[in-house]
């Protein structure tokens, strides 16, 4: 069964706006699990513009399903993580002034690099998963890092699924046919929501897990959280 991760960094970029402590990160981590969510993601960045460091490891202990934490494997991210010790760790290429997550890991390029940071994190039992497109280069040498995981950078498939869907998708299953021949388990994310996501669970019906943030929680804002999350799992039967 495919499962759902929320990740909840804009819960913390509406906090930030005004400061102080509302919305409760906290609380939205827990409400979140208690709603339905079978993980929990968060994606600190060096400027914590949104989940702060402190957030992390508050949010650890309040943790009944799967914690993922996402980014950019810089020392200070990795210290994080080797504290922390989530369930999940998703690394991403991305630029300390990125927006949100626009590309994957050239893993050509930066296996070495990659294979070095999985080894040690495999070492404390954390399970890795290398954020990729679609190009099977990079997924063939993403599973000579030692990864158990890729994650499939999803926008391409979300930007063209009212075009045409099944040219759109046709790409992701590929990819993830070869991920899977490679020995990987597929996760995916970024701009999946209520209009695309049953499609792409429907053409790929063996992912592992999918996160997502913006799309759910800006659902919530009209439909409730606890119904919104129900709403999502039920695109993934």
């Amino acid at each position: 069964m495919t499962k759902l991760s929320v990740n909840i960094n804009k819960i913390a970029t509406l906090r930030n706006a005004r400061g102080g402590n509302v919305p409760n990160v906290l609380t939205a981590a827990i409400n979140c699990q208690l709603f339905g969510a079978d993980g929990i993601t968060v994606h600190p960045r060096p400027d914590e513009r949104h989940i702060r460091y402190s957030d992390v490891l508050e949010i650890k202990p309040l943790i009944t399903t799967e914690f993922n934490i996402e980014g950019y494997p810089s020392e200070e991210f990795i210290t994080l993580v080797l504290s922390v010790r989530p369930n999940q760790v998703t690394l991403v290429p991305d630029p300390h002034d990125a927006i949100t997550s626009n590309a994957g890991w050239d893993t050509l390029k930066y296996r070495i690099f990659l294979t070095d940071i999985v080894s040690e994190f495999m070492k404390k039992g954390i399970r890795t998963s290398l954020f990729v497109d679609t190009d099977p280069v990079n997924i063939e040498n993403a599973s000579l890092t030692g990864t158990e995981r890729i994650e499939l950078y999803t926008e391409p498939y979300a930007t063209n699924f009212n075009k045409n869907a099944i040219e759109a998708v046709e790409p992701f299953i590929k990819a993830a046919e070869i991920g899977r021949n490679n020995g990987l388990a597929i996760n995916a994310g970024h701009d999946l929501n209520l209009d695309n996501l049953r499609y792409f669970h429907q053409s790929i019906p063996w992912i592992a897990e999918v996160s997502i943030g913006h799309a759910l929680i800006s659902d919530a804002l009209y439909l409730g959280l606890e119904n919104t999350i129900q709403m999502y799992k039920r695109q993934l039967v």
